[in-house]
């Protein structure tokens, strides 16, 4: 996975939220489904921006849901069969525990590049405690 593509799927993965909530399933096998599928952005500043914008579309789409609505179970379908299929709540819960899988990947690709790691879980290497 190219770096670019992957700053951008942590970026937007919160947005995911938004699309369970609103949604019964996400299909990869429908045309349809590329929109849901992160793009490389230009600049830091339009990679911060679809960061603050999915993650603007999770809050709403929680503070606008329901417990009953979240225990509907929803579906992600690949290959035509349910790859993983459980209540709304879980899927949401689970996208948190994939974005952390990717922000790892991420964090490997800046060290490689000498760049700062930021803080994941407290401070990295390069954020010591003050």
């Amino acid at each position: 996975m190219e770096m670019g593509y992957l700053a951008a799927l942590v970026a937007s993965m919160p947005a995911w939220i938004l699309m369970m909530i609103e949604s019964d399933e996400l299909n990869l096998d429908k045309p349809e489904s590329t929109r849901f599928r992160a793009k490389a952005q230009e600049s830091t500043a339009e990679l911060l921006k679809l960061s603050d914008q999915s993650k603007a579309q999770a809050e709403r789409a929680l503070k606008e849901t329901n417990e009953g609505h979240l225990g509907k179970p929803w579906k992600f379908v690949m290959g035509g069969k349910a790859v993983s299929e459980a209540p709304r709540s879980q899927q949401i819960a689970d996208v948190f525990t994939h974005m952390a899988h990717h922000r790892g990947q991420l964090s490997v690709y800046l060290r490689l590049n000498e760049a700062k790691v930021p803080s994941i879980y407290g401070p990295s290497a390069d954020e010591r405690f003050a």
